[in-house]
């Protein structure tokens, strides 16, 4: 997820120049909105933002009087009438037309429809897997840090 939010960060600071039916209300623009819409990226955000938050607060509960304010500041800055620019325009770049054609077609049909119905819960599944495969292992990687550091010289203190 990190690595998602580094992606539409750096899509503000980069200039790219964009050719004139890559705008907003282009066919090209509609087709890559039409393929989030088909996705159901509204609602998959939504989601995100609580799973997120929920996620947050099992791990850490000292922060669950904070819930509220999380889920505001990730429903300012993660919603889809926040990110709808720069995501139909990373679909724009990574796709063309055409191609955009085709995936919003793939979604239209049964196999479509069912993959956009199950993805959050195997996105969920996937991350749950994931932190637990980490978590299992912490102290594996707590031993690495502490080789590491053994082998490192120890930082010069800064002078003033």
């Amino acid at each position: 997820m990190k690595q998602i939010l580094l992606a539409l960060l750096l899509l503000n600071f980069i200039p790219v120049a964009r050719a004139a039916d890559d705008k907003a209300g282009s066919s090209h623009y509609k087709a890559a909105e039409e393929t989030l819409n088909l996705m159901d990226t509204p609602n998959l955000l939504r989601q995100s933002i609580d799973q997120m938050v929920k996620l947050q607060v099992q791990q850490n509960p000292t922060i669950a009087p904070y819930e509220s304010v999380m889920r505001d500041f990730l429903g300012k800055y993660m919603s889809w009438e926040s990110l709808k620019p720069d995501l139909v325009k990373l679909y724009m770049d990574e796709f063309s037309e055409a191609e955009l054609g085709d995936i919003n077609r793939f979604y239209q049909t049964p196999a479509g429809k069912k993959m956009v119905e199950k993805l959050p819960a195997l996105m969920s599944k996937g991350a749950q897997m994931g932190a637990q495969r980490v978590q299992e292992h912490m102290s594996e990687l707590q031993a690495a840090i502490e080789a590491q550091s053994k082998k490192q010289p120890a930082a010069a203190p800064k002078k003033k």
